[in-house]
């Protein structure tokens, strides 16, 4: 292996490429617990966890996001329900987007 100097545009990402990330296999009650702590912090799951392990927590805000995949069927699936084509994946995400704002509306 050869030690090339990394490009400076890379160099700031040169701390997460060392990083490894590490998966817990637990209890689904402390699972619960660890995930409803972050949520009413405003927090990550993982920066939750390096919370309680005391570990560095990085301050930059975060732009607020939930994330689902979706697969071809997927979009089928939801173009019908929409009555939309599954190519029209853009107008699919407006309607997600719409439904869910509805459902956290309705708690």
């Amino acid at each position: 292996m050869t030690n090339r100097k990394v490009p400076e545009k890379w160099q700031s990402n040169v701390k997460a490429i060392k990083a490894v990330q590490v998966a817990f296999d637990m209890d689904e009650k402390v699972q619960m617990e660890i995930r409803k702590s972050a949520v009413e912090a405003n927090l990550s799951p993982s920066d939750k966890i390096r919370l309680i392990l005391g570990l560095p927590v990085n301050k930059k805000p975060k732009r607020p996001r939930l994330t689902v995949s979706l697969s071809a069927d997927d979009y089928q699936l939801l173009a019908k329900k929409y009555q939309l084509e599954a190519s029209q994946q853009l107008e699919i995400k407006r309607k997600l987007m719409d439904e869910l704002v509805r459902f956290a509306s309705d708690k």
